[in-house]
C-alpha cells in the first residue's frame, strides 16, 4: 500500500477524536508443518537490526513499550517486545503482555457478522431498526429520519448516514449508560443527516450496534460469541474485553500512558467492546488474521467467497470494506488508538501479516505502520 493511503486512513480513524465451511486440504497437518518449517527466521544480525528499529521508534516517540508479531505464510516468524510495561516498577514488556487493541477490534467484529451470515442467521441487507427487524423490538425508531433504512452492510462499511468519530462521537458520551441506554439515547438525540448508503462516516457507534446484533442473533454475549466462534477456531485463548480503570488492569496487561493530557483510565472502554474494547497480544491478533486472510496457508474460518465479500470496498468508499481498510494491491489493514494506546494490523498481498501495539498514544501512529514495513523488509528472505 502506498504511504499516503495509509497515512490518510490512520489520520481519519485515529486522530479525529449454515456453519462456516473450512477449506479442504490434502493432509492439512503435514502441509502446515512443512510450511512452518520452511519459513525463514531472522539471523542474529537481522534480529539486531529489527531491535534497533524498534528502539529508535521508542526513543523518538517517548513510548514506554512496544510489542510486535510478524507472520509469513501463516507462520509467526518473529515475535518480540521492547521497553517497559509499567514505568513505576520497571516491568519489562514481553510478547505475552496484553494491550488494548482499540479499533483493530473492528475486523474481528466484522468476521463475527460474516460468520453469522454463513450460518444462515443474517443477511447483509437485513434491516436493523424498525418493525419486524433485527433490533425492532428493542428500540423506538418510529419517525426518526433514515434510521429504519439502515442495513447490516451500512454499519459494516460506515455508510449508515452519520454518528461519526468526530468530537460528538456518541461512544464517548454518557459514560455511565450501558449499551442499550446509549443506543436509545443516541437514536433519539443524534438524528441522522444523510440517507444510508450515500456517504461514508467512520463510526464507532455503528460497530457498537453490530455487537448488539451479534448478541441478539446468537443468543450469547458478544464476548462469549467471539471466544467460541472466532478466537477458539483460530487457536487464540487469552483475549478478553478490557477494563476501564487502572485497578481493573488484567493479569499481564501493560499500563497505559498518554502524552496529550488525557487520562487513559477515564474512558468506558468496556462499553467499546465491539468497536474497540478487546485486549490481546500481537501474536493473538496475527493468529486471528491468518485464519481469515484469503490464503491457503492455514484452514480459514470463513469461506473464500465470504472473505472476498468482506474485503470489498463500498460503492461510497472503495478504500474501506467491512471492518478492513483495503487498496488495489490488495493489502488489508486497520489502525486504532485510544488515550494511552496505539495499534496496527496489516495483511499483505504477498502472504505476510503483522501486528504492533504501543502503550502510549504518541504522534507516531503513521510511523508505527511505517516502522513495521521497515522491520518486514529488514529480513530479505521474507520478500516483503
Amino acid at each position: 500500500m502506498k504511504p499516503i493511503t495509509r497515512r490518510h486512513w490512520v489520520k481519519q480513524i485515529g486522530f479525529a477524536v449454515a456453519a462456516p465451511t473450512l477449506p479442504v486440504f490434502l493432509n492439512v497437518r503435514s502441509f502446515a508443518a512443512t510450511e512452518a518449517e520452511s519459513q525463514p527466521r531472522p539471523t542474529s544480525g537481522e534480529r539486531e537490526a529489527l531491535a534497533n528499529l524498534a528502539k529508535r521508534f521508542l526513543h523518538r516517540y517517548k513510548s514506554p513499550g512496544l510489542s510486535v508479531a510478524i507472520a509469513r505464510h501463516g507462520t509467526i516468524v518473529y515475535e518480540e517486545a521492547f521497553g517497559v510495561a509499567d514505568k513505576k516498577t520497571g516491568e519489562r514488556v514481553t510478547p505475552a503482555h496484553l494491550f488494548r487493541l482499540c479499533s483493530v477490534t473492528k475486523p474481528m467484529t466484522s468476521v463475527a457478522i460474516y460468520t453469522l451470515i454463513e450460518q444462515g442467521k443474517l443477511k447483509l441487507d437485513d434491516l436493523v431498526f424498525g418493525p419486524r427487524t433485527l433490533l425492532g423490538k428493542d428500540f423506538q425508531t418510529s419517525g426518526l429520519p433514515f434510521t429504519e433504512e439502515i442495513t447490516i452492510h451500512h454499519l459494516l462499511t460506515h455508510t449508515a448516514g452519520g454518528w461519526s468519530n468526530s468530537k460528538n462521537d456518541p461512544m464517548f458520551a454518557k459514560a455511565k449508560f450501558n449499551h442499550h441506554e446509549l443506543i436509545a439515547w443516541t437514536l433519539k438525540n443524534c438524528s441522522l443527516k444523510n440517507k444510508p448508503g450515500t456517504q461514508y462516516a467512520y463510526s464507532n457507534f455503528g460497530y457498537c450496534i453490530l455487537g448488539r446484533v451479534v448478541e441478539k442473533v446468537s443468543g450469547k454475549s458478544y464476548e462469549q460469541f467471539m471466544r467460541d466462534e472466532i478466537f477458539a477456531k483460530c487457536g487464540v485463548q487469552n483475549m478478553q474485553i478490557a477494563g476501564n480503570r487502572l485497578a481493573e488492569r488484567a493479569k499481564g496487561e501493560v499500563v497505559y500512558y498518554d502524552q496529550t493530557g488525557e487520562d487513559p483510565y477515564g474512558w468506558n472502554v468496556r462499553r467499546m467492546d465491539s468497536h474497540g474494547g478487546w485486549l490481546g497480544t500481537p501474536g493473538d491478533v496475527v493468529k486471528f488474521a491468518t485464519h481469515v486472510d484469503g490464503f491457503d496457508y492455514l484452514p480459514s474460518i470463513l469461506r473464500k467467497e465470504t472473505i472476498a465479500l468482506m474485503t470489498a470496498g463500498s460503492a461510497v468508499n472503495p478504500g474501506y470494506a467491512s471492518g478492513w481498510m483495503v487498496n488495489s494491491v490488495p493489502n488489508w489493514w486497520h489502525a486504532g488508538n485510544l488515550p494511552g494506546a496505539v495499534s496496527f494490523l496489516v495483511r499483505t498481498k504477498l502472504g505476510m501479516c503483522w501486528a504492533a501495539f504501543a502503550n502510549t498514544r504518541c504522534v507516531g501512529g503513521v510511523d508505527l505502520d511505517e516502522l513495521m514495513w521497515k522491520m518486514a523488509r529488514a529480513v530479505p528472505a521474507w520478500k516483503a
